[in-house]
C-alpha cells in the first residue's frame, strides 16, 4: 500500500516538475512547516513516535569568508509526543513504551563550505513532561479526527528541563556525470538531557532534473540566495533515500530524565538502531513541498513491541525577501 501511493506521489511530481519554472530569483529567507505522523501512511494505525511538528525560519547570513560558500541561521520550535502501541491502553501493564512529550525551541547555525561539506549545529532548549502539553495536543488533534480520547497520560515521564547540543556533518561521496544521481555521506551526534546518540549513512538523490550542489539544494535547506551569492534558487525535483545507523546512549522519553527519576513507566533503550527514509522533494515557485516514509527497527528493550515501525511526514518550506 505504500509502495503503490508512492508511485502515484512521483506520477504527480514528474507531472508538476514539467509545468512549474519560474526566471532567476535569490530568496535569502524561508519559513517552513513540517509534520511527522503515522496517519500519513495508515488511518489506522496510531503509535509509538505518533506526532512531530515543526516550525522553523531560516535567514542567509550577510557575512562569509573564504572557506564559507553561506552561513543560514535557523529557528525553531518542535514539539514531539510518544505513546505506547495505542493511545487508549488502559493498565499499566499494557504500555509497551511511556507515554512522553518534549518541547523545545532551537537554534542552529548551519555552515555550506566552498568544498561542498556542510557543517551543521543547533542548541535547543525546552522541557520534557506533562508541562510540553503533550495531553493537551493529543486531545485536540483527536478531536480533529474523531478519535477517542488518549488514557494513559497520568503515566508519563515526569517534568524535567530539556538542553540539547546536535551537529551534523555530510560530505559528497559520488555523483554521476549526468548530474542525476549522487550518494552523500551524513554523520549525526546529539548529547544532553533528552537524546545522547551518534547515527552514521548515506543520503542518496535521484533527480528527475539535474541535481543542485549540496550548498544550493532543498534536501539540505541551504537554497537561499541574496544579491552577493552566485547561486540562484533553482528549480529542483528528487528521490531521496537515507538508511543509517544509529547508537543510542540515552533517550529521556524512553527511560525518563536523570534529572527527574520519579517516572512510573521507563525502559532501557536498544543501543543500536536502523533508519532509513524514502521521499519526495520539489520546488514550486517559492514553495518547495516534500513527503516522506520512515522506517526504523525497534529502539527500546520490549518484547511487546515489533521489530520495525513506519510513520510518515509532510514538509511545507516558503521562500521570501
Amino acid at each position: 500500500m505504500i509502495f503503490t501511493f508512492m508511485k502515484k506521489i512521483i506520477a504527480f511530481l514528474l507531472i508538476l516538475s514539467s509545468l512549474t519554472s519560474f526566471s532567476q530569483r535569490k530568496y535569502k529567507k524561508e519559513f517552513s512547516f513540517s509534520n511527522d505522523n503515522d496517519l500519513y501512511i495508515s488511518l489506522s494505525q496510531d503509535r509509538y513516535y505518533t506526532n512531530g511538528m515543526f516550525f522553523t525560519y531560516r535567514y542567509l547570513s550577510n557575512k562569509t569568508n573564504k572557506k564559507v560558500e553561506k552561513k543560514i541561521y535557523e529557528l525553531q520550535l518542535g514539539h514531539k509526543m510518544y505513546t505506547p502501541f495505542k493511545a487508549t491502553v488502559q493498565t499499566h501493564g499494557e504500555h509497551d513504551r511511556p507515554f512522553a512529550s518534549y518541547l523545545y525551541g532551537n537554534f542552529g547555525i548551519n555552515y555550506f563550505l566552498k568544498n561542498n561539506n556542510i557543517l551543521k549545529t543547533s542548541l535547543e532548549i525546552g522541557v520534557v513532561g506533562p508541562a510540553s502539553l503533550g495531553q493537551e495536543l493529543q486531545d485536540f488533534i483527536h478531536d480533529i479526527y474523531g478519535f477517542r480520547k488518549a488514557i494513559g497520560w497520568k503515566y508519563q515521564i515526569k517534568n524535567a528541563f530539556a538542553l540539547n547540543f546536535n551537529t551534523s556533518f555530510t560530505t559528497p561521496l559520488f555523483k554521476d556525470k549526468s548530474n542525476y544521481y549522487d550518494i552523500n555521506w551524513t554523520n549525526n551526534a546529539s548529547i544532553g538531557t533528552v537524546f545522547t546518540n551518534m547515527s552514521s549513512g548515506f543520503y542518496g538523490r535521484i533527480g528527475l532534473k539535474p541535481l543542485q550542489k549540496l550548498v544550493n539544494s532543498i534536501a539540505f535547506n541551504s537554497n537561499l540566495n541574496d544579491k552577493n551569492s552566485k547561486f540562484n534558487n533553482e528549480i529542483e525535483s528528487f528521490i531521496y533515500i537515507k538508511p543509517m545507523i544509529n547508537y543510542i546512549l540515552y533517550d529521556a522519553t524512553i527511560q525518563g530524565s536523570f534529572l527527574n527519576t520519579g517516572s512510573p513507566i521507563t525502559y532501557s533503550v536498544m543501543p543500536f538502531m536502523f533508519s532509513t527514509e524514502i521521499g519526495i522533494r520539489f520546488t514550486a515557485n517559492r514553495f518547495n513541498l516534500g513527503y516522506t516514509i520512515h522506517y526504523h527497527t525497534k529502539k527500546l528493550k520490549s518484547i511487546q513491541v515489533p521489530s520495525g515501525n513506519f510513520y510518515g511526514s509532510i514538509q511545507i518550506n516558503y521562500q521570501f525577501n
